[in-house]
């Protein structure tokens, strides 16, 4: 296996960090990002109902899966191809950015005039085939970490794409599993400094796969912001209770509500900046 001393992601230069811009969204070192919305569109009113949400409270961009990989066959696997029409709806109704996740090479071909984002969930982080034609495209890149992966093999995950030409990837820790049953995952805090450290690549947290538990998401979140994460992608559902897809882990707007709140004051004392497209927030 390659050293992470040869690896292209390495920093080259103290000091040096990359900000992955998406419109007029910076994400990356200085800058606090928020992704937000349900596991996945379950149909329009829900996802629109929670778009307008989000954004009202300062999220900048849109968790929009309509492709769900499932442990079971028997579970909901997302909206499908239906869920692109829901796209539209969003774009017309809030100025969000999408990002959705993309299964395979077929889903990235489907998706790829939609979206705004890609993302590649903990379930294919070691899927190479799928990382080389991603990294053909322009479109940044949220590359989740492998669920049991080292970050050794996350940073060489984030090589595959870098090297076939695309280098707007952002990192997310997801949590990794561990021992403990507690929690659906073990979040691993000290990676985001560790990642910092080893790379120029954004870092952003996944708290509601971390956790698996809505009651511990909010202080997943800040101890993710605190630790030096550059954004969070967090699950919000208008009705946890009645979620098709992963209710457990996700919070209703009042929660998410207080969240940003917080987020905001520690935003200050990390000294982030938050670009929110010049909206009016109602926090």
């Amino acid at each position: 296996m390659q050293s992470l001393n040869n690896t292209k992601v390495k920093k080259q230069n103290i000091g040096h960090n990359t900000i992955v811009k998406c419109n007029d969204v910076n994400i990356g070192e200085g800058f606090c990002t928020v992704i937000a919305g349900p596991c996945a569109i379950e149909n329009e009113k829900m996802a629109v109902q929670t778009a307008k949400e989000v954004e009202a409270k300062g999220a900048e961009i849109f968790r929009s899966s309509v492709f769900k990989p499932r442990t079971s066959p028997y579970s909901f696997q997302g909206y499908g191809t239906n869920g692109i029409e829901i796209f539209s709806s969003i774009r017309s109704e809030t100025n969000l950015l999408l990002e959705s996740e993309v299964l395979s090479c077929e889903h990235l071909e489907i998706l790829y005039d939609h979206i705004d984002l890609v993302r590649i969930g903990s379930r294919n982080m070691d899927n190479y085939e799928l990382l080389k034609e991603v990294g053909k495209t322009n479109k940044p890149v949220i590359l989740k970490r492998g669920m049991s992966s080292t970050i050794e093999e996350f940073l060489l995950a984030a090589e595959y794409i870098i090297s076939n030409g695309n280098e707007r990837v952002i990192l997310c820790e997801r949590g990794i599993r561990t021992f403990e049953t507690y929690t659906r995952n073990t979040l691993d805090i000290l990676a985001i400094p560790a990642l910092k450290e080893l790379t120029h690549l954004p870092v952003i947290v996944d708290p509601s796969h971390s956790c698996g538990r809505r009651s511990l998401v909010p202080a997943a979140s800040r101890a993710a912001i605190a630790a030096g994460a550059d954004g969070i992608i967090i699950e919000v559902h208008p009705n946890p209770g009645s979620a098709i897809s992963d209710g457990d882990q996700s919070i209703n707007f009042e929660v998410f509500n207080n969240l940003m709140k917080d987020l905001y004051r520690l935003s200050e004392v990390m000294n982030k900046k938050w670009a929110v497209k010049n909206r009016k927030m109602t926090i």
